[in-house]
């Protein structure tokens, strides 16, 4: 952990035999360190900093007693076997890796599965599916937020330890074992991380140290957090670190970051992780950022999930236009051809709901882009969590998971994608009362204004998310080797990923965008310039047939029956121009 304690992390670190306590706590007068049955002082160290050194065996309990007058965890556990209100315990982190020589593999090489820990049975269940990955031809897993949140059931997003992995999936060991076995399968391991803001039950920061949070500034999902504190930004820093290097992530995506403000802490973030790991690791910092800041990306981030990619196609699949589709329904062909040939939709513009979106973004290489036909927002974040395979025919179905495969950008798929599989993935939550009700009236609430739930008695039917049966409806298991329908996608699946390996990865760096452009109603066609050879494709989502825009070259794939110059309406095809 030499990277992270050059920073004197908060928390309870190893020192030897000894364990060193760090608080930020510029609230208190007094801090005492509660450790199993003993009270010893934490002497104040200066800019509400309070430290003290102690002798006890990995797993004591131990919390922070402030003014003498209560008890909190600690904000930087590394461990909390008893959730987010009870004690912390300490954990060395002596993990003996089996894989000690995996430096990880170039962004190019990326082909993610994102998933949730928990409806993949835990740290043990997700390790299980490991070597089906491998096979299939995923490169990397992103792992949903780990922090450790309340209840045993969450999607990771209303964490409040984010030093803790969350004890509901396992122990930090067992993790580390998921890390050390995908490696050994040649897969990268990200991790999703929430830096913008804390869950709304079991973090105790505010109670004293309250210049954690920026006064009088909110984000949607809580208090703005204040990155111009230097004990914040610390804080952030040494946990990007500790997933990094402790735990051997292969990259970390920074959750919503346009809510982190200034923008100034993601660099000093960035240059923090480069500074401290071993210049030969291949580490990604990947985006989510709502503002689409191009300029982050050609300053050393990895790259930016590219929500237009996802936007403009969604609503040429299905033709919704409720909600933020409707920035794109009145020109989704438009859009989605910019996103091919440009990067971004909205690149500065206003868009329909008033909103200033985005900058230039044409001379950003595709590979900065990660493209994705769903994900754990678009498909979650529905009242009733339906995926792509339940909303529209399966040939459109076909189109979007060949695209989002085949476009020189990097994919991401939605675990059950790979299979087509049709159960929903719900938001999904377990907190106490009176928040379990707050929360379920909020979901219900949030979707008055689309059409479908304009009535009390339609809300209604939107699952409870604090319910154990929503959660259980959002397990996507791997299909039987008896599903044969589910079989037939995963074989077509693997072969749009074995084409991609062979055709298109060793050219991915060069790959520079010839441009796309509307051919007819819902229907694009784009080309990049791959070297010595152009990669081009075509798709139709509309309702008639158009002639190919594709100069000459070898077709690759082609997403049903096609006829010699011809693109039928929901059809898809990849060509080859050159050697």
């Amino acid at each position: 952990m030499n990277a992270v304690a050059a920073l004197e992390p908060p928390g309870a670190w190893p020192v030897g035999e000894h364990w060193r306590f760090r608080l930020w706590a510029p609230d208190a007068r007094r801090v005492e360190l509660v450790l199993a049955d003993q009270v010893l002082p934490m002497p104040a160290a200066g800019d509400g900093w309070f430290e003290a050194e102690a002798a006890a065996p990995e797993g004591t309990g131990y919390r922070y007693r402030i003014d003498g007058g209560y008890d909190v965890p600690d904000p930087a556990s590394r461990w909390q076997p008893d959730g987010v209100h009870g004690a912390s315990a300490l954990y060395r982190g002596d993990y003996a890796w089996r894989h000690d020589g995996w430096r990880g593999r170039p962004w190019h090489e990326a082909v993610v599965y994102e998933l949730h820990a928990g409806a993949c049975g835990g740290y043990a269940g997700v390790r299980a599916l490991l070597p089906r990955l491998a096979a299939l031809g995923i490169t990397a897993i992103e792992l949903m937020p780990l922090a450790q949140f309340p209840g045993r059931r969450n999607w990771g997003y209303d964490g409040v330890l984010p030093f803790a992995p969350a004890q509901a999936y396992g122990t930090p060991d067992e993790l580390k074992a998921l890390v050390d076995e995908a490696h050994g399968l040649g897969l990268m391991v990200l991790l999703d991380v929430v830096y913008n803001h804390f869950g709304p039950d079991g973090n105790y920061l505010g109670g004293y140290a309250s210049p954690f949070f920026r006064a009088g500034s909110h984000t949607p999902w809580g208090e703005a957090i204040d990155f111009d504190q230097p004990a914040v930004q610390r804080y952030f820093i040494a946990n990007a670190l500790m997933w990094l290097d402790e735990y051997r992530f292969d990259g970390l995506r920074l959750d919503a970051v346009h809510a982190i403000e200034p923008t100034a802490f993601l660099h000093q973030l960035r240059q923090a992780v480069h500074a401290a790991l071993p210049a030969e690791r291949h580490v990604h910092l990947v985006l989510e950022n709502e503002h689409n800041q191009a300029s982050l990306l050609r300053e050393g981030f990895t790259a930016q999930w590219n929500d237009d990619f996802h936007n403009a196609l969604h609503v040429l699949l299905t033709g919704e236009d409720e909600g933020y589709y409707g920035d794109y329904a009145p020109q989704a062909t438009a859009h989605l051809a910019r996103v091919l040939g440009e990067g971004f939709a909205w690149q500065g513009q206003t868009t329909p709901r008033g909103r200033v979106r985005g900058e230039p973004s044409a001379d950003v290489p595709p590979v900065r882009f990660v493209a994705f036909a769903q994900n754990h927002d678009q498909i979650g974040n529905r009242a009733c969590g339906e995926r792509l395979s339940v909303l529209v025919p399966e040939p459109r179905l076909r189109v979007a998971v060949a695209l989002t495969a085949l476009v020189p950008m990097v994919p991401l798929f939605f675990m059950g994608e790979p299979w087509a599989a049709r159960e929903p993935f719900l938001f999904f939550t377990d907190f106490e009362a009176p928040l379990d009700q707050a929360v379920r009236e909020g979901r219900r609430r949030e979707f008055a204004h689309f059409a479908a739930f304009a009535s009390a008695q339609a809300r209604s039917r939107i699952p409870d998310p604090n319910a154990v049966s929503t959660f259980e409806a959002s397990r996507a298991p791997w299909p039987a080797p008896d599903d044969a329908a589910a079989q037939a996608w995963l074989a077509w699946f693997g072969g749009l990923l074995d084409l991609r390996a062979r055709e298109l990865v060793p050219h991915l760096e060069q790959a520079r965008p010839l441009g796309g452009r509307v051919i007819g109603e819902a229907a694009v066609a784009a080309g990049w310039q791959l070297g010595g050879r152009q990669w081009w494709l075509e798709l139709n989502l509309g309702r008639q047939g158009l002639p190919s825009a594709l100069p000459p070259g070898q077709d690759l794939l082609c997403t049903g029956p096609m006829e010699e110059g011809q693109l039928p309406p929901d059809r898809l095809r990849v060509r080859r121009v050159g050697p």
